[in-house]
């Protein structure tokens, strides 16, 4: 049994989905963390400091799951996808705590 020939356009993806997807999920889980644990009464920086911090550990993850899963589709879903919905869900409990 032989591995499936990789093209140049499907490891570009790839790495797009990796780098880009990741950033994404990261910066949502950021800020869903942030204001999440903010609202929970923790002093903002301390907040921002442990959310950075997990993020780190995050991104490696799901940039090295982004190569090892086999549906290209599943995984930007889920990056990018995820990536939003943390983001939307992060925004409306900001403008709840700001009210």
């Amino acid at each position: 049994m032989h591995a499936p020939a990789v093209t140049r356009s499907h490891l570009l993806a790839r790495i797009a989905a990796a780098v880009l997807g990741g950033y994404a999920f990261s910066w949502g889980m950021v800020a869903l963390g942030m204001a999440g644990l903010f609202a929970l009464d923790m002093p903002f920086h301390d907040a921002e400091h442990l959310t950075a911090m997990l993020a780190m550990l995050v991104y490696l993850v799901v940039f090295l799951w982004a190569f090892a899963a086999r549906s290209l589709p599943r995984v930007w879903l889920v990056l990018a996808g995820g990536g939003a919905l943390m983001a939307g869900a992060a925004s409306l409990l900001q403008t709840a705590l700001l009210r």
